[in-house]
């Protein structure tokens, strides 16, 4: 839970879209509907994702409010779980039960069928004993000031949370500009007439515009 306590570093975004009436309670249930569900014990190859509480990654229970959201700020995680074999000693040992295969019927070669279903049976039993890979990203909303802070720097983690944040609450994410702390249109426009096309985002600042 590093983003309740000590020093972070993170990006910061801009929330566009209009609150629903009750909002609490509708982001209660959205933020359940989405929490983080564990898998069944066989689970593959793919990813799992879903919502947890900041405070402990294994809470994915959001029906008690003052445990994320404090002073209209809302406190959550994105939490990723995917499983990885190792693949050096997989192909190995892969290959040993090719070669038990054809060793017992006094072949040379397995066909590719009898190879793809080797793999997958030695493929389904690794992955039931393997632990998942975990990552969380942690984030800060505030409910009043439409920004919202991510615990990250990593533009692939953030565009997975902003993909799950707009299906959760069909709010956008705008990367928050430096010039989204400048109050003087005049003073932006210079700016941006001055400077070259990639320093500055020219959509972001007129949505930031028309956000006043």
């Amino acid at each position: 839970m590093g983003i309740v306590s000590g020093a972070i570093t993170g990006a910061r975004f801009r929330v566009v879209g209009e609150l629903p009436q009750g909002w609490p309670e509708v982001f209660r249930d959205r933020l359940n509907d989405h929490a983080f569900r564990a898998p069944p014990q066989g689970q593959g190859k793919e990813q799992v994702e879903g919502w947890v509480q900041v405070h402990n990654i294994l809470d994915a229970s959001f029906d008690v409010h003052d445990r994320w959201l404090v002073d209209n700020v809302v406190w959550f995680a994105l939490r990723v779980d995917v499983k990885r074999l190792p693949q050096k000693l997989f192909r190995a040992t892969l290959e040993k039960r090719i070669e038990a295969w054809c060793a017992q019927r006094k072949v040379d070669k397995a066909p590719a069928p009898v190879r793809e279903e080797l793999k997958d049976e030695l493929e389904r039993e690794w992955l039931a004993r393997t632990l998942p890979n975990v990552t969380v990203t942690e984030a800060a909303w505030s409910i009043d000031r439409k920004w919202l802070l991510l615990h990250s720097h990593s533009e692939a983690v953030a565009e997975r949370f902003r993909k799950r944040f707009f299906r959760t609450f069909g709010f956008k994410l705008v990367p928050w500009s430096p010039l989204d702390w400048l109050g003087d249109p005049k003073l932006v426009n210079g700016l941006l007439a001055r400077a070259p096309a990639p320093a500055f985002h020219r959509d972001e600042v007129r949505l930031t515009r028309e956000l006043r």
